[in-house]
């Protein structure tokens, strides 16, 4: 008997089917050891000895590893086949650890669909243990321990807070930004000037696009009367331009554009959308038995497979036609750190399109699949074309322009349509250079410039992905570990600070400024990326993070005794943080920069 580990229970049941009975299929169920909570501050971490770190296994994980142990002493081989990614090497590193197994020699499979392709040439092409990658994911674990452990304490002693860590509290301040912008925002004027013309009978409202060639800026009533004199009650047309745009398609999704998209489609929060790709990837049961329907969901690539590419230009010419095959893209690394061992997400066979597996999946599967499988195939079609048509009209240094749009080829837009990109045709009569034409209204409108809005989930993903903190894997948990810490509210994938979470991003910024930082948290993400890549040591980053950072924890523990915690407010004289002080009278809400600025807020005494 030859016994393989995988992560999931689901899988299990998937992989065996393809294997036969010659094999046993069991799962880790996630990590299975992790940083005991022993040593020097609890830290699981000699930090005197090479920060060697001492392992215990999870409790919860106790029958499992028990259970592992009885299978592998009546095997014959040991096959790991954790997830593709750092976190999965490190599982499959304690596992080795744990059954005592050569290292060397055991063999490690990496696949990126659960197919019976896929599965089948991994085993025929085993690989072993990655060792800089799990001396990569080792530090990452280590220093959160580190951090974790010392902030948190330092915030639960200062004002109660449970948590804090390098992506969760970076992440926090992003939110809390947008949330103190919102709440500063002053509105400020400015007026339209909205003009009606009759072009052959059909009534059209132009835009003013320039004035003495400047851009649009009306401040107020007066300003707006006077460019309005100007509008005269007959225009000719200056020019008549038309164009031909191409729009591309967009490449298949990685875990946070398809997270995103789920969100602006279906309104399905991050976690909801993991938990759906998770089951899809590791196997759902049609007709053909249980197969994995797409490749693995934790990828920051956009590439595809050169089978895969195939494949679906073949599928393309049989549904829609040959012309609309696109030029096939390059996957574009975002940056050094992306994740381009994997492909993007896509199905695992193009056979196997929406319509014909949605009576074996739930409508919450259904809708994710269709997403995944329209994505990937219009990848690599044909961009679309529109004819633009621009209608210029200049009188009395006013710019005014109609603009009308005709699609002339729908390209990837017959099997998917972007949520930004929408498109409507709107036909113009036709127009020749120098006819007139009548105005048939002229008005001024006041308006005011709207705040910031909220982060949804979606932005945030996005936002955490363009700056380079977290990874695919992250995503979904930081949001949840942040509204779990109350730091945050989630109303209909809103995301909104609390008090406490202004008040822990208020301490944070007072007494550890770096680590909220989403630049300082991108640059260690690289820094352990290059710990895989064998460019950086776990110890040099170790040793050089550790001494400064113990020494900010000793500076701000001695001084917090004597500060009254931030409130999450601000001084408007000064902008310092507004701390509760003792007074005569009671606990008041003053500026924390006295002596050097003396706010008071008003009705602040409890």
């Amino acid at each position: 008997m030859k016994l393989i580990i995988v992560e999931s229970p689901t899988k299990c049941a998937t992989i065996k089917r393809y294997l036969g009975d010659d094999y046993e299929v069991l799962a880790s169920r996630g990590h299975v050891r992790d940083l005991a909570t022993s040593g020097k501050g609890g830290l699981g971490v000699d930090v005197e000895n090479d920060f060697k770190p001492t392992y215990v296994i999870n409790k919860e994980r106790a029958a499992t590893v028990k259970e592992l142990k009885r299978f592998a002493k009546k095997a014959e081989d040991i096959i790991l086949a954790t997830d593709p990614d750092r976190e999965g090497e490190a599982i499959a590193w304690h596992l080795a650890q744990i059954l005592e197994l050569d290292l060397n020699t055991t063999k490690r499979l990496e696949f990126h669909e659960i197919t019976r392709d896929s599965v089948t040439h991994a085993i025929a092409n085993p690989k072993t243990i990655d060792l800089d990658l799990v001396s990569s994911q080792e530090t990452r674990r280590i220093l959160d321990r580190i951090i974790g452990f010392k902030l948190s304490s330092f915030l639960y002693k200062k004002i109660r807070s449970r948590s804090a860590g390098r992506v969760q509290s970076a992440t926090l301040k992003i939110i809390a930004d947008v949330d103190n912008e919102i709440k500063a925002f002053v509105p400020e004027e400015y007026w339209k000037i909205l003009v009606d013309i009759d072009i052959h009978g059909t009534v059209m409202a132009l835009d003013l696009k320039k004035i003495n060639d400047e851009k649009v800026e009306i401040h107020n009533d007066a300003e707006a009367s006077q460019i309005l004199a100007l509008v005269p009650d007959v225009m000719k047309v200056k020019k008549v331009k038309k164009e031909i745009k191409s729009r591309v398609a967009k490449p298949p999704f990685t875990t946070s554009t398809l997270q995103q998209a789920a969100y602006n489609k279906f309104g399905y929060k991050t976690s909801k959308t993991s938990i759906i790709a998770q089951k899809l990837y590791e196997g759902v049961a049609i007709k053909d038995g249980l197969v994995g329907l797409i490749t693995y969901m934790r990828t920051d690539s956009t590439r595809l497979s050169e089978t895969f590419i195939n494949r679906a230009k073949n599928y393309i010419t049989e549904a829609f036609g040959a012309n609309y095959i696109g030029e096939t893209k390059k996957s574009v690394k975002k940056r050094e750190l992306a994740q381009d061992a994997h492909e993007a997400i896509r199905p695992t066979g193009n056979h196997r399109t929406p319509q014909s597996l949605k009576p074996y999946l739930t409508t919450e599967e259904y809708n994710i699949y269709k997403l995944i499988y329209n994505r990937a195939v219009a990848s690599i079609m044909a961009p679309k074309k529109e004819e633009i048509t621009t209608v210029t009209f200049e009188e009395n240094g006013l710019t005014f322009a109609l603009q009308g749009s005709r699609r002339i080829f729908d390209g990837y837009e017959i099997l998917y349509q972007y949520d930004d990109d929408a498109f409507v045709d709107k036909y113009l009569p036709k127009i020749s250079e120098g006819e007139e034409f009548k105005i048939t209204a002229k008005n001024k409108e006041q308006e005011f410039t709207q705040p910031p809005t909220h982060f949804s989930e979606a932005r945030i993903i996005k936002t955490m992905e363009q700056v380079g903190i977290g990874r695919p894997s992250t995503y979904a948990s930081t949001i949840a570990i942040l509204q779990k810490r109350k730091y945050v509210t989630n109303e209909s994938g809103v995301l909104k600070t609390t008090d406490q979470g202004q008040k822990t991003i208020a301490v944070l910024g007072e007494y550890f400024p770096e680590i909220i930082d989403a630049k300082y948290t991108a640059k260690m993400e690289e820094k352990l990326d290059n710990i895989a890549s064998k460019k950086l040591s776990q110890f040099k980053i170790l040793k050089s993070f550790y001494q400064p950072f113990m020494d900010d924890v000793a500076k701000a523990m001695q001084k917090a005794k004597d500060d009254e915690p931030p409130t999450g407010k601000f001084c408007p004289k000064c902008g310092s943080p507004l701390v509760y002080k003792n007074g005569k009278k009671g606990k008041f809400l003053g500026c924390s920069a006295f002596p050097k600025c003396r706010y008071i807020e008003k009705d602040s005494e409890k």
